[in-house]
């Protein structure tokens, strides 16, 4: 019984620690797709700031009777 409650307690699992392992590489990927992000935000808040009286879609040319529905 002391080897199950050992296992129990303070073994280390190998698929938890796997596990673990595999959650630590996640957020690190969050965490470096979250800087991504904030940098690419940043740069189109500055793009905004230098052009301020002109809208980011005043560029795209939308031809609407072409469109077709959408899908729901």
């Amino acid at each position: 019984m002391a080897k199950a409650l050992l296992g129990y307690v303070g073994g280390s699992d190998p698929r938890l620690l796997a596990e673990m392992r595999r959650l630590q590489q996640r957020v690190q990927d969050l965490e470096s797709e979250l800087v991504r992000i904030q940098s690419e935000n940043d740069a189109l808040n500055a793009a905004v700031a230098q052009h301020p009286g002109e809208s980011l879609l005043d560029g795209i040319d939308i031809d609407v009777s072409k469109a077709e529905p959408a899908l729901t």
